[in-house]
């Protein structure tokens, strides 16, 4: 599909600037009132342990900032896409109860997958069966791995700032047929602009289950949606998460390889040895959000191209992550030596 001109885009882009901007006051108030009434403390408090990257407990409830704000925007701005509204809503409503009570991890994946199928049934595609249960795992992966990387002040904030300003964005480049999935993820984007006021170094508040479960599924059920309504190809959800799912997967297949544990806590992502090494959180969360607004940027320029050009540079874009994932490696193994501390099995490189 031909893109529309600049032109053609201007009032959808300037309506989504503007539906972030709302979205992320709405956000900020209210966590502000959450922190200031002390009710986020009882929502769900983290309590620092000895694979926490804190010292402090800190309330888990910034879910509640950008969650609300999501639904009501696809329910209001995009009734179409009320399918992805029900199904995060339960989610959030799982994940709730999961920050308060911890539920059974077979529970929560039950849930998970049924979310997921929702999704492709109501909004099936042409493709064969196995592509749609690749699709299906990507959709999981999606949901589980940004639970994994909420972890660091102000980095799963960031990945839904630039992740989903990236969807606003190719949306807004689009035909109009496409403004509700561009004013939808603007919302999202703007949201976590409005979390992030309290999350960035020194974080005051953490997603929880509550915001990051609800929004790695939106990730993958408004990326899938994207895709089959033409508004980028298969591969553009990707790239733009490419930071954290590239994190997130290295480190399972790490743990797995180990035969270890890999849905235990634990402090080998990327992310973690960063700041574990002495670039602490501020520096760590800056670097990853050069390394975000990249790979977006890529991504953009890239629709413009051929498919066999735009699949060259997303695997180009994939080895340039793996190199900084073994720079970041070898620097670990440098500060382990410097401090004479041996390396730890969960330490291997």
């Amino acid at each position: 599909m031909a893109p529309p001109s600049t032109f053609t885009a201007l009032p959808i882009i300037y309506s989504s600037a503007l539906t972030s901007l709302v979205a992320a006051l709405a956000s900020s108030l209210i966590l502000y009132l959450l922190l200031k009434t002390g009710f986020a403390w009882r929502l769900a408090t983290d309590v620092p342990n000895h694979r926490s990257l804190h010292s402090v407990p800190t309330p888990r409830a910034g879910g509640w900032g950008i969650v609300p704000v999501a639904l009501a925007a696809i329910a209001t701005l995009a009734p179409a896409l009320w399918i992805i509204g029900v199904c995060a809503l339960a989610l959030a409503v799982v994940s709730l109860i999961d920050d308060r009570r911890d539920l059974p991890a077979r529970l929560r994946f039950t849930v998970h997958l049924l979310a997921v199928a929702a999704v492709l049934t109501v909004w099936h595609t042409g493709v064969p069966w196995w592509a749609l249960g690749i699709i299906a795992f990507l959709m999981l992966w999606l949901v589980n791995l940004y639970n994994f990387m909420d972890g660091a002040d102000g980095l799963a904030g960031g990945m839904t700032l630039f992740g989903f300003g990236a969807y606003a964005v190719a949306a807004s480049l689009g035909p109009p047929s496409l403004a509700p999935l561009a004013w939808s993820c603007a919302a999202i984007a703007g949201a976590a602009l409005g979390f992030l006021v309290f999350n960035f170094y020194p974080a005051r508040i953490f997603l929880g289950d509550t915001g990051s479960i609800t929004l790695g599924f939106l990730a993958g059920a408004l990326g899938y949606w994207g895709w089959r309504a033409e508004a980028w190809p298969i591969w553009f959800p990707a790239l733009v998460f490419a930071p954290f799912i590239v994190d997130a997967s290295v480190t399972l297949l790490r743990r797995l390889a180990r035969g270890e544990r890999f849905w235990q806590a634990h402090r080998e992502h990327y992310y973690q040895r960063m700041v574990r090494s002495g670039m602490g959180h501020a520096q760590t969360a800056v670097l990853w959000y050069a390394v975000m607004f990249a790979g977006i940027i890529v991504a953009i320029c890239n629709l413009r191209c051929t498919p066999r050009v735009q699949w060259g540079i997303v695997f180009l874009w994939a080895v340039a992550l793996m190199l900084m994932g073994i720079a970041i490696d070898r620097r670990w193994v440098r500060f382990q030596s410097t401090f004479n501390k041996p390396l730890k099995a969960d330490d291997d490189v």
